[in-house]
């Protein structure tokens, strides 16, 4: 269950909705561009994967609010879990969330993508883009964008209609549901995948 998603497609990046935020008011489209084109130049690069990897750690943690999707996608289980459970599960989203994209590197080479419409949506923009890959048909994308920690952050992708966090978020309460709602099952279940993920 935890493997079935694709938490983050390529450049559609991935990432809890902060109540009373502001929407982000400094040129959102140009936000997208910035990272969009950081995005496109490390997939198309002919560097390591290793150097990849690690040109993408830093787009992420510059870029996307990784905790607040961490926090949003447990849910309500993160209320219930122990602040050491808390501080493991966010440790292991960020690897995730970088793995996720890692992984499928190959798959965008050759990506380009177009900016569309920009729009407020409650306390967030809206910024529309489409993916263009080579051999594949167009995907319709919103980037959300709204003020964290600060500055502008990536809070979700909206990808033909389908919230990644929100998608996110059902895989691990179904997992937990079927787990005993023990969250300590989950850090287990995601250190596992990423071991195996390290190993092939």
């Amino acid at each position: 269950m935890l493997e079935r998603r694709r938490f983050l497609p390529l450049l559609a990046l991935a990432p809890a909705a902060l109540f009373g935020r502001r929407a982000a008011a400094a040129d959102p489209a140009g936000f997208v561009r910035e990272v969009g084109d950081q995005l496109v130049a490390v997939i198309n690069s002919s560097d390591s994967m290793a150097s990849k990897r690690g040109q993408l750690q830093k787009i992420i943690d510059r870029n996307v609010d990784v905790d607040g999707i961490a926090r949003f996608c447990l849910g309500r289980f993160w209320r219930t879990a122990t602040p050491q459970q808390q501080q493991d599960y966010l440790a292991l989203f960020h690897q995730v969330m970088v793995n996720s994209i890692a992984g499928h590197l190959g798959e965008y080479k050759g990506v380009r993508y177009t900016l569309g419409r920009v729009a407020p949506h409650d306390d967030t923009v809206w910024v529309d883009t489409t993916i263009k890959r080579p051999n594949n048909p167009d995907a319709d994308v919103q980037w959300v964008i709204a003020n964290a920690n600060g500055g502008q952050k990536i809070e979700d992708l909206v990808v033909e209609g389908t919230s990644l966090r929100l998608t996110q978020r059902s895989d691990y309460a179904s997992y937990l549901q079927h787990n005993g709602e023990n969250v300590q099952s989950l850090i287990g279940a995601m250190q596992r995948m990423l071991a195996r993920q390290s190993q092939g």
